[in-house]
């Protein structure tokens, strides 16, 4: 079947993707644009949050102080939650 572009302005086909990302942290550089290829490494690794588990695992750090984080963020959440509900009100 056949579709009318008059009639199915809407319409859109699957259009595949130019490039395939390669498996990981990794990028393809095309046409020697290896400023182009940094910007998008530097964008992948920032949303994988790749540094900050690096970081964490730099050194190694006790599970009670590890829970005492937890819980002392968990409070300072709550504190500005109800900070933020007691302006609403």
């Amino acid at each position: 079947m056949r579709y009318n572009k008059k009639y199915n302005k809407g319409f859109k086909k699957n259009k595949k993707k130019k490039f395939e990302d390669p498996p990981g942290i990794a990028v393809n550089v095309y046409n020697n644009n290896v400023e182009g290829a940094l910007k998008i490494l530097k964008k992948k690794v920032k949303e994988s949050n790749l540094f900050l588990d690096l970081k964490k695992k730099a050194y190694y750090e006790k599970p009670s102080r590890i829970r005492r984080q937890k819980k002392n963020l968990a409070k300072l959440r709550n504190k500005y939650k109800n900070i933020k509900e007691k302006k609403n009100y």
